[in-house]
């Protein structure tokens, strides 16, 4: 049964799927393009529902597959309007070439990611495989912990997406299973509140097309001799200039939606029982709920423990990250997926390179778990908690641990 609201009603019981798309119709956006592919399929059977019962005022463009999702999406974008897709998994592989193409363009689409482990062995189960593997493609990353959080951050997404000093596009990413199917109580906003909060639309202020002021789209066909290097190195330096702008604006954005609604959300980074910890996990996503447990009961054992939550993986919030984890001993980082060539995870990597910046010089170890949907319990995070606190004390660091793998 569908959960959408009544004007009067303020709650939903509903899974993260159908939060992302009652945010959509909250966000008033023009087109929808979808392709349904698991753990994604029910958001978009939800959006095409809303649509034909008259809940959704948006074109609903049902498409052959996910390459031409996106390509549909980039002629509304560039033509003024707001705009909605999601994938997972193979569909994400799928439209690559206009993925790779949408923030170069600058056009602030905004995509949920309902994340799914990638093939082979064969596998629809949750896991991050899929969003780490284009991360560094130029979209906006936010990863959510609850279907509440999925909900306003993809109004959110909306907000920073578009705006000027920004105009690039957004993943909001929920894990598959246990955010996509998970079902839970959930505040909803009101419509003139969001309308209010989003502003006036002003999708393609800089470049909308026009049939009468014909243009070029792409620098390719940017006029007579080509690009030349300097056009291509200016439109690389603009895309990472709006990456690293977007990192005050999604905090502003953040601040602003607590002030309208009282719900706030770490914009960049959350620290749980931090202010005196001598060593931290460091998570992403849905887990992070489970990791907060694990951290609460060692700390009623009189561990000084913290939990640091990466809610926005790009741009990587470094600074914010120096900030909170800069004087602990160690830290154990938890990640959903692999980095390959490292043989360690992508958030792990990544927080090197991060803490490098750090006063001290910081013990860290990568963990490996909840792939393919697997749990990540409390049991498993005191594992983490104890490894971690054993650095701290002086032991090795540097090794992969794989969790899950004996369960």
């Amino acid at each position: 049964m569908s959960a959408v609201l009544k004007p009067e009603q303020k709650f939903a019981v509903c899974d993260g799927n159908e939060a992302a798309a009652l945010a959509v119709a909250l966000s008033s956006v023009d087109m929808v393009a979808i392709y349904p592919i698991t753990p994604q399929s029910s958001l978009v059977e939800y959006l095409a529902k809303f649509a034909a019962e008259g809940k959704l005022n948006a074109e609903i463009v049902d498409v052959e597959g996910e390459h031409s999702v996106l390509s549909v999406l980039h002629g509304a974008a560039l033509a003024g309007a707001r705009t909605y897709t999601a994938t997972c998994g193979p569909g994400l592989a799928f439209m690559f070439e206009p993925y790779m193409r949408t923030p170069g363009m600058r056009m602030p689409l905004v995509m949920t990611i309902v994340t799914r482990d990638t093939l082979t062995p064969q596998s629809v189960w949750g896991g991050h495989q899929d969003a780490m593997s284009v991360r560094e493609v130029g979209w906006i990353q936010m990863y959510c912990e609850t279907v509440q959080e999925v909900l306003d951050t993809t109004i959110m997404a909306y907000k920073i997406a578009e705006h000027h000093g920004v105009m690039l596009p957004v993943n909001v990413c929920h894990d598959g299973n246990y955010l996509s199917y998970g079902t839970t109580r959930i505040e909803l906003p009101d419509q003139a509140e969001v309308s209010a909060f989003l502003g006036t639309r002003d999708v393609n202020w800089h470049a909308a097309l026009d049939p009468d002021r014909p243009m070029a789209i792409d620098p390719l066909t940017g006029g007579a001799g080509g690009p030349g290097p300097s056009l291509f190195v200016r439109y690389r330096k603009g895309q990472c200039s709006g990456m690293q702008n977007s990192l005050k604006i999604i905090e502003e954005v953040h601040a602003e939606w607590g002030r309208r609604f009282g719900r706030y959300h770490a914009p960049l980074v959350e620290q749980y029982q931090m202010d005196d910890a001598d060593y931290a996990l460091v998570t992403i996503g849905s887990m992070s709920g489970a990791a907060k447990d694990a951290v609460d009961e060692a700390r009623n054992r009189g561990e000084r423990v913290g939990l640091l939550k990466v809610k926005t993986f790009r741009p990587f919030p470094v600074q914010a990250i120096v900030r909170a984890l800069g004087q602990v001993k160690a830290v154990g980082v938890v990640d959903r997926s692999v980095s390959f060539g490292w043989n360690c995870g992508p958030l792990y990597q990544d927080m090197l390179g991060a803490l490098y910046h750090a006063p001290v010089k910081i013990a860290v170890m990568s963990f490996i778990g909840g792939l393919a949907g697997a749990d990540m319990t409390t049991d498993h995070f005191s594992r983490v908690i104890e490894r971690t606190a054993a650095m701290a004390d002086g032991g090795a660091s540097g090794e992969t641990v794989w969790m899950n793998e004996h369960d």
